[in-house]
Parts: structure tokens; sequence; C-alpha cells
């Protein structure tokens, strides 16, 4: 297939980019390198691969690239509480507007799919596990902007979604940000860390094992299309503390403590039913315990902490 990337040079493009393009398909990236990253230096020796620097915000430069696509996968956001907080227009523009620029581009023959996150469902009851179907209560910028973009791209034809939930693991363009990476560096570099608000709970995912959900979702995108599908590990519903347990078990060094006063901004709080993508015929691959020691190779090599959003 032609397939058409914004954002294509992040944590997750760089790591999807390069694997689509060792399965045959022709694949364009938009990107704005705006972190200086090298992450595609790999799918240059592909001559199915074009990249242009730019932004997924100017229409003049998106539409002659999406009119070429089979397939477009917009990727492109400013993600993160912190980051997101710190520019609500751009996060806004680029989040939201920007795909939604894609959907009145985008041909009804074009194909959508477009990863968003499992944070739109905010604060969950307790001890129910949210589905597709259940209520989206968005707390922050970031999910807000997701919120949306998913309504316009499942507004339109031929388009589904994967609502990701919170994603680890190792990449060419590393995050040390994201909640699992980050307690993982802190464990093997500083042996400790205080945790806020400990109870909160949430859902993970490998990287990798997204990447696999969308090429799950490219081959079977007949029987998908239309519908949103959280993707996510069944047996990691897991609280902050319980996530320090397990990082514990491959460094027994490390400590944790939960702070007695003190917020996290991240206020989600969870657990998450991925029943549909199961349905779906997808399984993820990676487990929590395996990633971990993935970022623990990993975090031997990286040694800072300009792998960040922040």
């Amino acid at each position: 297939m032609k397939i058409f990337i914004t954002g294509g040079a992040g944590y997750l493009g760089s790591v999807l980019a390069p694997t689509l393009l060792s399965l045959g398909h022709e694949v364009t990236v938009l990107d704005n390198f705006y972190f200086n990253q090298n992450s595609l230096l790999e799918c240059c020796q592909y001559e199915n691969f074009k990249v242009v620097r730019g932004d997924c915000r100017d229409e003049a430069l998106v539409k002659p690239l999406a009119a070429k696509a089979d397939l477009i996968i917009p990727l492109a956001a400013l993600v993160g509480v912190p980051l997101c907080n710190t520019d609500a227009l751009a996060t806004r523009t680029t989040n939201q507007d920007a795909v939604e620029m894609i959907c009145r581009l985008a041909g009804k023959q074009q194909w959508v799919i477009m990863p968003v996150t499992n944070s739109g469902y905010g604060i969950g009851e307790k001890g129910k596990f949210c589905t597709e179907d259940s209520p989206l209560r968005p707390l922050s910028t970031y999910g807000i902007t997701k919120v949306k973009a998913e309504e316009a791209v499942l507004a339109r034809e031929n388009s589904l979604s994967f609502r990701l939930a919170t994603v680890f693991g190792m990449s060419p363009r590393m995050r040390i940000d994201l909640l699992v990476n980050d307690f993982v560096y802190r464990a093997v570099y500083d042996r400790a860390v205080v945790v806020f608000e400990g109870h909160f709970k949430r859902n993970y995912i490998h990287i990798r094992d997204v990447t696999r959900a969308l090429l799950h979702g490219i081959a079977h995108f007949d029987k998908m299309k239309g519908q949103c599908y959280n993707v996510g590990l069944d047996d990691a519903n897991l609280s902050k503390l319980e996530l320090c347990a397990v990082i514990q078990k491959h460094l027994p060094k490390f400590v944790f403590v939960e702070a007695p006063i003190g917020e996290d901004p991240d206020k989600r709080d969870y657990i998450v039913s991925n029943a549909r993508i199961a349905a779906a015929g997808f399984k993820p691959e990676w487990s929590l315990d395996r990633g971990i020691q993935e970022l623990i190779k990993g975090f031997t090599i990286l040694r800072n902490s300009i792998y960040s959003n922040v």
C-alpha cells in the first residue's frame, strides 16, 4: 500500500515506519523533527521511503501528500500533560485541527487508521472496566483533543481508531517521560522513586504491540472499520504502586515510597477491557515483564533524560 504518516519520526512512528517498509509498503513520512531526532535513518535504505520536513497543519503541504495515499495514519501530536499545558493552542491545532483537516481532504475510498489514547476515559467507576462503549470524560488538554480527533476520524467512511493504553518500551525516538519507561529509568539510575497518588490505575501496552495492532487493523480493515478498539494488556491494569512492585522484581535494590502529600498533574484512574480487539483476533506478544527487561538493557545504553517530551 501507499501509506502517509504524519509525525512518523516520533516515538511510535519510528518503530512503525521501518516495519511497514520491511513488509514492502511505500511509506511517506511528514514530520517537523522538533526534537532533532535521527530516528528514521534506518528507513533511508528503502527506495519506497519518502520523508518530508514540515508542519502537519500546513494544508498546502499535506493535501498533495495525502492525495497519493491508500492509507493515512495521523500520528503527529503534542503528547503528555506538561507539554500540552505549555502550549494549549499548538496542542489543539496539531492534535485535533490537523486531523480534522485530513478527514476533510481524504477521499471516501482512502483508509484512515488513527491511534488515540484511552486516557479519554478520565476517571472510571471503581472496579468496573472501561469498554469502548463507556462514557468519555477526558481530564487533560491532550485527552480532550484526542477524543475530538477520534470523533472526526470515526465520522467518515473507511476509518478505525485504536485507544492505546500507556505505551512503554524502547524506540529509536526514545521517550523516558512515559510512566513505565520513567519508573524503570529511575530504578536503574536513582534506585528510588517517590510516587504521588500511587493508587491511580491505568493500563499498559508495549510499543511493538501497538505496531502489531496497526498491522492487524490493516490486514483486517474491512471487518474492523467503523469502530474504536482499546489496545492494552489484560493483566496490566495496575496502580503506580503495583507497577513499582513489578519493576522491583527485576531490580531488587529499587525502593519506592508514596508521598503523604502532593498531587500528580495526570489524574487518570481507570481499568480497561481489551475484549473487543481480542475478539477481532489480536493478541499482544509483549508482557510487562519482558518490556521491563528490554528497558533495563536500553537504559544501560541511554544515560540522560533528553529522550523525553518535557
